[in-house]
């Protein structure tokens, strides 16, 4: 694909060497993650951040490894005196914000089991903040690595893509198609550029994510897969509420989905939280579809909302064999995102150096 780098041949993609994205629920070995350092752009409450991701952390350590990136001598000092005991490697590196599932690699692997990983450029959602610092996260990971490295020339974040592991990919109009991230590309556009670098035969779009959320509408924080054939959505029964529009011409579209094979996806329905939440930018966009799955758990955020506890009911016999477990993320989605959005997977694998 022309533009790529730090490839094998010039021409050679992703897909042209037999690798794709694999699914999250995919076992794992180690998660990512960046420790929250800016009281500003926390709004005054890093103090509450940090103790709800030394929570997330702690027990994402109980099934994984998990390798933190501080940014500074105060970062290191907090989260290792917070997370002491806990199964966690340290690195230091310049960090702008934490939000690693969007600027962080995005994990490539083949059936051999050798993996790679594709570095995007990330540009804050549009240039809304900072970022420079974060753009080059992925060659930091891969230097720790020693995984080799595709470089590519367009925009992408990784709670932008949902993937089935079985060819399908999700994504939404109102993130992808934004003139902010890649002008002139269009979903055939789309379609071919993932299809080549993460082995995405089948692209599909909803039409938008969540009122005031900063991505402009993540598929992360609305819709997401639980498994190669079921899709858990989020839903918005108050007509007066901005989300119920949206959410429910998405869960139409859903249902007139079908995977590599023609078959209709199992489509299961999940409510946003009931309360409406505010922030210091107003609305916040709360919601339950941005869990984590990992090595026999997954994590949910939990607000302090009624629909708590019913997110947990839905979700729990979506993933036999692993344990759901909910967290509080009340400090964090003051930030606009929640517990995926702050995670990046890293599938088990040999790393691959390249040729």
């Amino acid at each position: 694909m022309p533009g790529m780098t730090d490839a094998p041949a010039p021409d050679s993609t992703p897909r042209e060497l037999g690798f794709a994205m694999p699914p999250e629920w995919a076992t794992h070995a180690a998660t990512w993650m960046s420790w929250p350092a800016n009281d500003e752009l926390w709004f005054g409450h890093l103090e509450g951040v940090r103790a709800e991701f030394a929570q997330l952390i702690r027990t994402i350590a109980r099934f994984e490894p998990v390798r933190v990136l501080v940014r500074d001598d105060e970062s290191a000092a907090d989260a290792r005196a917070q997370l002491a005991g806990a199964d966690v490697t340290y690195h230091r590196v310049p960090l702008d914000d934490v939000w690693l599932r969007d600027n962080g690699p995005i994990f490539v692997r083949r059936a051999g089991g050798e993996l790679a990983l594709t570095d995007w450029i990330f540009n804050s959602w549009g240039g809304k903040f900072e970022w420079h610092h974060d753009d080059r996260v992925p060659e930091f990971v891969a230097g720790q690595l020693g995984a080799h490295r595709w470089s590519l020339p367009f925009v992408l974040e990784g709670g932008g893509l949902e993937v089935n592991g079985a060819g399908v990919g999700l994504t939404t109009r109102s993130c992808f198609l934004t003139d902010t991230r890649n002008p002139g590309l269009s979903e055939d556009g789309y379609a071919t550029l993932l299809r080549d670098t993460l082995g995405i035969e089948k692209l599909l779009w909803l039409d938008g994510g969540l009122e005031n959320d900063h991505t402009d509408g993540h598929i992360d924080t609305i819709t997401r897969f639980t498994d190669e054939t079921t899709i858990v959505t989020s839903v918005e029964p108050d007509e007066d509420d901005p989300n119920h529009e949206v959410m429910a011409r998405n869960l139409l579209a859903l249902k007139k989905m079908t995977d590599m094979g023609g078959q209709p996806f199992r489509i299961v329905e999940l409510p946003l939280p009931e309360g409406y939440l505010e922030g210091a930018e107003g609305r916040l966009p709360p919601t339950y579809a941005n869990f984590y799955i990992g090595n026999g758990f997954v994590v949910v955020p939990q607000y302090g909302d009624p629909n708590d506890q019913t997110a947990l009911d839905i979700l729990t016999p979506l993933f036999p064999g692993r344990e759901v477990i909910g967290l509080s993320s009340r400090e964090i989605i003051g930030g606009g995102g929640s517990f995926h959005c702050i995670t990046q997977q890293q599938p088990a694998g040999t790393v691959w150096p390249g040729v």
